[in-house]
């Protein structure tokens, strides 16, 4: 089985002026993570490589870039991205085939319409997606004022009922719902890996109690997040401090509002960090204005992190 703990980022994706995928930069970005101590895994396909934007083929190709780039390094997780239930399943289906290890599948946008007072849609979501592959599946829970949000009790009935859903990716942006979905997993038969997204606050979530982080600022502060991680894991919260005082500014500045810019600063901050050549996104994504470009370098600076 598939061990999804530790610092899993979910990596960034390139494009070229032209808005083709830029497989070199990708390659480059994905060895700069690969090459770093402590990352255990990789994921692609996600809200961080701009999924949304991406054809099937276009998917299938990235999944193909990184499983050729990592070479069983370490465990590549895909994401599944659908709305309907059994076009998730065939994504699912083909990830599978493809080589990947494990699976993040995103809620349906058909639950923004009240899902919550029908949690045997998400479940049914879930088990056919389960029923198309015998991968490992992370479940993604989003903020708890999202239309897309999971409550603890279907939570825990996907983890509880679907052998494949062995983790979850916690998002829920709110402490106390997070603290309940990790007390309510704890408790269950099986093992479920709670792996943090709480990118603004990700040294309290990691002091409450996580098997690890995945995150798309994983791909820019990566090493950080090994560092916090390990330092948590000592209890030295001493040094957990020390290490979340770095990252702090550059999860300020990457998740401000619009939301919808935070993978798009993100990508600034990896061309200013010299990492890829250039910083360009796919409508509806608009590039950053300069000023913001500005704020993103100084938030770098104030981390110890050298731009160009």
């Amino acid at each position: 089985m598939v061990q999804l703990r530790g610092v899993i980022p979910a990596h960034l994706l390139p494009f070229t002026a032209d808005l083709e995928i830029d497989e070199r930069n990708l390659r480059r970005h994905l060895r700069g993570l690969l090459d770093l101590d402590g990352i255990s895994g990789i994921t692609t396909n996600a809200h961080a490589s701009e999924v949304a934007t991406l054809t099937a083929d276009e998917q299938r190709r990235v999944l193909d870039i990184v499983l050729d780039e990592v070479r069983g390094e370490v465990p590549v997780i895909s994401g599944v991205y659908q709305d309907g239930s059994a076009k998730a399943a065939r994504i699912a289906a083909e990830a599978e085939r493809a080589g990947a290890d494990a699976l993040l599948v995103f809620p349906s946008g058909v639950f923004e319409g009240g899902s919550q007072q029908r949690p045997e849609m998400a479940f049914g979501h879930y088990s056919e997606i389960a029923a198309a592959t015998s991968l490992p599946m992370i479940a993604f829970v989003y903020p708890a004022t999202s239309g897309l949000r999971l409550g603890t009790d279907a939570l825990v009935r996907i983890c509880s009922e679907i052998d494949n859903v062995v983790a979850v990716k916690e998002w829920s942006n709110d402490i106390v719902a997070y603290e309940r979905n990790l007390n309510a997993l704890r408790a269950l038969d099986k093992p479920v890996s709670v792996l943090s997204s709480f990118s603004r606050s990700l040294l309290a979530s990691l002091v409450l109690g996580a098997d690890g982080v995945l995150s798309g600022h994983g791909s820019i502060v990566a090493d950080l997040h090994v560092e916090l991680f390990r330092a948590v894991e000592k209890q030295d919260l001493a040094q957990a401090r020390r290490v979340w005082e770095r990252i702090r500014p550059v999860a300020e500045v990457c998740y401000e509002d619009p939301f919808l810019d935070g993978h798009n600063r993100m990508k600034v901050a990896l061309e200013l960090l010299g990492r890829i050549d250039e910083a360009h996104v796919r409508p509806p994504l608009q590039p950053i204005p300069d000023p913001d470009r500005r704020r993103i370098g100084e938030a770098l600076r104030r981390a110890g992190l050298e731009t160009t």
